[in-house]
């Protein structure tokens, strides 16, 4: 029924908790899993409007930096997942999460979403609408919701 995974992770303790929910999967038939973060450019637009990237140099330095961290946090979640028998893609995005996120579902033919509830950005979710909200709302494919 699921054969391939979208696991979208902002590393939050909610996007552990549905990396849970994707082990899970395997039971039910699932064989690969796609795991996704997106670099969430508009923080790049806010460094340079406040002028914070005179203090933290080139923006190409601090995104190899990012994408350096974000490799970082995937290594153990993609061994962890290969360990189980997934076949394992990682992808690093760079855009507005939602959307990104519904691009790679297109874009992958993926059969179901594994996503948390909330990510690291609560404030501002709260007060512009949630990444897992839109996601649920705009998604082709089901949605595996995992609440806090």
């Amino acid at each position: 029924m699921y054969r391939t995974i979208l696991y979208p992770t902002d590393f939050s303790e909610e996007a552990f908790k549905a990396l849970a929910h994707v082990k899970k999967l395997k039971e039910a038939g699932a064989q690969e899993v796609i795991v996704l973060t997106v670099i969430d450019r508009r923080d790049f637009y806010s460094f340079e409007h406040y002028g914070a990237m005179k203090r933290l140099g080139d923006l190409d330095v601090v995104d190899r930096m990012l994408e350096e961290d974000i490799n970082t946090q995937m290594a153990p979640i993609v061994a962890e997942l290969r360990t189980l028998g997934f076949t394992v893609r990682e992808r690093i995005e760079k855009g507005i999460p939602f959307r990104e996120i519904l691009k790679i579902e297109r874009e992958e033919d993926v059969s179901v979403i594994v996503i948390g509830s909330h990510g690291k950005s609560n404030v501002l979710e709260m007060l512009l609408g949630s990444t897992a909200e839109k996601v649920v709302r705009n998604a082709l494919k089901p949605v595996i919701l995992v609440k806090r």
